[in-house]
């Protein structure tokens, strides 16, 4: 691992810039240096290769840094997205037993937008274990249908993936800006837009805050290429009234879940920009992409090294070895491949086309019924901005709405969601229940959650 850090950092000029926030930037150089020195203090508490370090912090230039010096010294590093609970931090640990806790010193819950810099706190945990194989990037899903898996990742094949996006094209290259709003703790905001960038010489640009005022001035402000981030924030954007011009922009990409069609559509409509599609998984990385948006409703055509095939409707991806650990994946790898349990198809050109999850398509009444047709048609009511579909005896829907008001006059009750499904949908489609929300829960990266448990439990408090 220290090798590819030492690959990534040499791969450009010490004296381009790499991270920069508002008025404050640090080169490629200045963090190698702060690399170094950091390095030096963890080795100082003893950890080093095959060490096991749970990392815990905000995204920052403090967490790229100390992301780096743990992966120089060649420890196995655990990254916990900052906004998890510390029970669930618990939970995690209690079977992945860090040898080692790196977190923020000051109160990141109450942390309000971004920092550069935070305090770093080194714990040693006497009940910890060393790392028993290869993998020196662990890291967890996202869990918006069920119980977390714990996912390892080598050097090896994050190098693969690094080289991935290199060759996949319209991606930002050595003099482009990139505005990160990804998460740096998952696959999409940690590969493609801080190791990509560290590879390819892109200066990567945070926001203070994630509003539509700081996004659009920060964006402005140091007039970015590239935008990288997941429909929540597209949607956040493409609903800004009277937006200016960014006439740098020219690469926009989602990543994370699929882009809503119609969100798409309103970003292009306001910016002149093609939104973009990035899919992958944590397990593998990105397996398909598409930069400029034009192939959609394709995701795009498969990275380059990616193999895939679809087997009984479903997309499986070709991995060398199982990427779980402790026994956390079950039956999702076997015989060489991945199963995404994601619907897909691929065309002749090899266009790769994901049609949902494996299990938005449930059996009611002997008849097929795609849960992801009845989000589509309820987003498609004037007044509703998210809907998330679920079955567990029977369908129920969780909507929320807009605050203008829709064609009738109002916000729309639960009865009029049901009388616009009705009037496009087969009885035997029809949500029974519809329950409208302030906010739909999501996971820590911004994906919405679909268990019925938890969703109820929003509604009831």
């Amino acid at each position: 691992m220290g090798s590819l850090v030492r690959r990534l950092f040499d791969a450009r000029d010490d004296a381009l810039p790499y991270l920069t926030h508002q008025q404050e930037t640090v080169t490629r150089g200045e963090l190698r240096e702060r690399v170094a020195k950091q390095a030096a203090v963890f080795a100082g508490f003893g950890i080093g290769p095959g060490s096991t370090v749970g990392l815990r912090t905000p995204p920052s230039f403090t967490q790229v840094e100390v992301l780096l010096a743990l992966w120089r010294l060649g420890a196995q590093v655990m990254l916990f997205d900052f906004r998890l609970k510390p029970a669930e931090v618990a939970a995690l640990c209690a079977s992945c037993r860090p040898q080692f806790m790196v977190r923020a010193g000051s109160n990141v819950q109450a942390t309000f937008g971004f920092r550069p810099e935070y305090e770093v706190v080194t714990e040693c945990r006497g009940t910890g274990r060393p790392a028993t194989t290869g993998h020196r990037l662990v890291q967890f899903s996202s869990g918006s249908t069920g119980r977390p898996k714990v996912i390892g990742r080598t050097a090896a094949s994050l190098a693969a993936e690094v080289d991935r996006f290199a060759g996949i094209t319209g991606m930002p290259g050595e003099g482009d800006r990139v505005l990160l709003l990804s998460s740096t703790a998952h696959s999409f905001g940690l590969v493609a837009g801080l190791l990509h960038s560290l590879a390819a010489g892109v200066s990567v640009v945070f926001a203070p805050r994630i509003s539509v005022r700081d996004l659009l001035r920060t964006a402005a402000d140091h007039r970015v290429t590239a935008l990288f981030g997941v429909p929540m924030h597209y949607e956040l954007l493409a609903a800004a009234s009277d937006p200016p011009g960014l006439p740098d922009l020219r690469v926009a990409v989602s990543g994370g879940e699929l882009m809503p069609p119609d969100v798409a559509a309103r970003f292009a409509e306001r910016y002149g920009v093609l939104v973009g599609e990035s899919y992958g998984t944590t397990e593998s990385g990105v397996v398909a992409m598409d930069v400029g948006g034009t192939l959609r409703p394709s995701v795009g055509q498969a990275a380059p090294g990616m193999v895939v095939r679809v087997r009984r409707g479903e997309l499986d991806v070709a991995l060398d070895e199982s990427p779980y650990l402790f026994d956390s994946g079950g039956t999702q790898y076997a015989d060489g491949w991945l199963r995404t349990r994601d619907r897909a198809s691929v065309d002749g050109t090899g266009a790769v086309r994901v049609h949902g999850r494996g299990d938005s398509l449930v059996v009611i009444g002997g008849l097929k019924v795609d849960l992801t047709e009845v989000e589509n048609v309820l987003r498609g009511h004037p007044a509703v901005e998210q809907a998330v579909v679920v079955h567990e005896g029977v369908t129920e829907a969780y909507v929320v709405t807009a605050a203008a008001s829709s064609a009738e006059g109002g916000v729309p009750s639960a009865e009029e969601l049901l009388r616009w499904c009705r009037e496009r949908l087969a009885d035997y489609k029809l949500p029974r229940v519809v329950r409208l929300l302030d906010a739909l829960p999501r996971t820590s990266n911004g994906k919405l959650v679909r268990q019925p448990t938890l969703l109820r439990e929003r509604a009831a408090g």
